[in-house]
């Protein structure tokens, strides 16, 4: 197995929640001698110094100056990913069984789910010393806990031609067995709460709230008659999130800034505190300019000489629905990084922006290829043409191709992660 690879499937195994996935980044910067500071005091920076900073859990900047002021480099990717996250309340009995109450994060293929052994992550917010100061543990339970169980088909005889799912109908996760409530088949005690405060050793009046998300408890491997290809949950978009760190953590320029922006909530428009929708990043770097002793109009002009490469996971050609992409351009597993463009700007990035990662790859070696919609078809999108418009800066969408995005489980080739990962290194010299 490539060692890119590799590293990418020991990353997603620690990185089960958004907060899981920030953790794990500072705890590398930190290792590598990046120093933390804290978006709620005041920051003193100085030339030639690296740091990070955390935003709310499940948002991790981080940064580098050169000796002098120089060029502004930027990238940035998403530490969140569809899944099924537990409602307030979440437990509750039916016939006998203990379930919990979810609904969808991002746009979740349900079938992917079913059948799966699932495990939770997240935090849980405990009573703190007074309302403003509540105390927040992170927690991976790190084993299988819950399933979605799917129904038979011989009482769902057209599973096959129609399937369609309801996501507070059929993807209601079975947690437990106990004996059937009599307040009614949808109602009962909060089973849950009462095994959480188990687990955590502490009393059920101490826990005020919890994020918890339900994830795939199967670890990442490898397959194929020659072991090209990667099957994992979260490829998207902890690809990226690895590839930007990778880039970052050896990042010493002899000028300027090199920096990496990994945002929560894009897979549910990008438009929150911790998001690439907010007024977070532009924020940053006037923080970052002023305590350097850098006037506003020195940023400005900065970001507009800068470059921002938005990192997020591609449509690779589906072999089994090859009409569902483009006739012409047909990305391939295994062929290197994708340069995403869209001519209705849903992906980031100008004629100019194609030529300089065009020529990065290609000075550097690096395997590339290219991947818009079908004419007929709207696409996804990603956080570059979000964060653009709030610091308008030149964005190029780039990623590794992908099959079953959004799936419980994804594919990807092996070797493609190295690419991805080399790119991020060129582009942060």
């Amino acid at each position: 197995m490539p060692e890119a690879a590799q590293r990418l499937l020991e990353y997603i195994g620690r990185c089960t929640s958004p907060f899981h996935a920030v953790a794990a980044g500072a705890e590398e910067f930190e290792e590598a001698g990046f120093r933390e500071i804290f978006p709620e005091q005041p920051w003193k920076l100085e030339w030639g110094g690296r740091y990070f900073l955390r935003v709310y859990g499940s948002t991790l900047l981080a940064f580098a100056f050169g000796n002098e002021p120089g060029a502004l480099r930027m990238a940035a990717a998403h530490t969140d990913v569809p899944c099924l996250r537990l409602k307030p309340e979440t437990g509750f009995v039916k016939e006998g069984y203990g379930m919990l109450n979810v609904e969808a994060y991002g746009g979740v293929v349900f079938r992917s789910w079913l059948d799966r052994p699932l495990s939770l992550a997240g935090k849980v917010v405990l009573r703190g010393k007074d309302a403003f100061h509540p105390e927040a543990r992170l927690m991976d339970f790190g084993r299988p806990l819950l399933t979605v169980p799917g129904l038979a088909i011989h009482m769902d005889r057209e599973v096959n031609e129609k399937g369609g799912l309801n996501c507070q109908k059929d993807m209601i996760p079975l947690a437990m067995l106990l004996p059937a409530k009599d307040v009614g088949e949808d109602g009962g005690a909060d089973f849950f709460l009462e095994w959480l405060s188990d687990e955590l050793m502490v009393s059920t009046t101490d826990i005020l709230s919890y994020d918890f998300s339900a994830y795939c408890a199967e670890d990442g491997c490898t397959f194929g008659l020659q072991e090209e290809f990667l099957s994992s949950p979260r490829l998207d978009n902890l690809t990226s999130v690895r590839a930007c760190l990778d880039g970052m953590l050896p990042a010493h320029p002899e000028t300027g800034c090199r920096m990496i922006a990994l945002f929560d909530n894009e897979e549910v428009g990008s438009r929150t505190k911790q998001g690439a929708g907010s007024a977070l990043l532009m924020q940053v770097l006037e923080r970052m300019y002023s305590s350097l002793g850098l006037a506003a109009e020195e940023l400005f002009a900065d970001i507009s000489s800068g470059f921002l490469l938005s990192v997020d996971v591609a449509h690779g050609l589906h072999p089994n629905h090859v009409d569902a992409g483009d006739p012409v351009i047909k990305p391939l597993l295994g062929k290197g990084v994708v340069l995403k463009q869209a001519a209705n700007q849903s992906y980031a990035g100008d004629a100019e922006a194609v030529a300089i990662v065009r020529s990065l790859c290609e000075e550097h070696g690096i395997l590339w290829q290219r991947f818009v919609n079908r004419s007929d078809s709207k696409g996804g999108s990603t956080l570059g043409s979000i964060a653009s418009s709030l610091v308008p800066v030149r964005t190029m969408d780039i990623g590794v191709p992908v099959l079953s995005m959004h799936s419980a489980r994804e594919t990807m080739g092996a070797e493609d992660q190295e690419a991805l990962a080399d790119l991020l290194k060129a582009f942060m010299e």
